[in-house]
């Protein structure tokens, strides 16, 4: 049994939030514990609460559209969420909660070391970006440190506003030239790395 599968034991019987009273099943996230390439969603959803995988919903299946259009699969990338288990009527997470599963996201990014981390919720890039618009960032690549991330529409957005297809579809076909270049992307600038409180506190 490896750390990480080690891990998804604990999230799986995690009392650490009320999440956790009203779940079928947490999702820890799955795929290669090598992966360059790593999602990070919002939270589990109806399907994702019931099989205790990641998104295995509509959502889902879209996603899987757009990894086969740069010729991927799942199985190649590592999926997860922000929190492990569904907010009830799959409403918002709240800041406690989310820090209550933030420990297991850290130590998942600390053992996987991915070269990429794809964000596609708003709460996952808050972390890297916070008080950024998606508008304005999306398919954007910032470098933290040694992560690379990427910011990107939801696929249920895209799902639900037509509209947004074609820029997450031209967002995701650049992803393989990013990963081909990954040494040139641009450091986030000091003030982006820092959470808008720390900010503060330097003044």
């Amino acid at each position: 049994m490896s750390e990480l599968t080690d891990m998804y034991a604990q999230i799986r019987v995690c009392p650490k939030c009320d999440l956790s009273q009203s779940r079928t099943n947490a999702v820890p996230g799955e795929g290669p514990e090598n992966a360059e390439i790593m999602f990070i969603g919002e939270g589990p959803g109806f399907h994702e609460d019931r099989q205790g995988r990641p998104f295995v919903g509509p959502a889902g299946q879209y996603l899987d559209e757009l990894l086969g259009l740069i010729g991927m699969d799942r199985q190649k990338v590592y999926i997860t969420n922000v929190v492990k288990c569904r907010p009830p009527q799959n409403r918002d997470p709240l800041p406690y909660e989310m820090d209550a599963c933030r420990p297991y996201l850290d130590r998942q990014i600390e053992l996987i070391k991915p070269k990429v981390i794809i964000t596609i919720s708003r709460y996952a890039m808050g972390r890297w970006f916070p008080d950024k618009k998606i508008s304005e960032i999306h398919g954007k690549p910032k470098r933290f440190g040694d992560l690379v991330v990427i910011p990107m529409y939801h696929p249920a957005a895209a799902l639900h506003q037509s509209s947004l297809k074609a820029t997450l579809e031209a967002d995701f076909k650049r992803v393989p030239q990013i990963l081909k270049d990954i040494s040139a992307i641009q450091p986030a600038k000091a003030e982006e790395q820092k959470p808008p409180t720390e900010q503060l506190s330097l003044f």
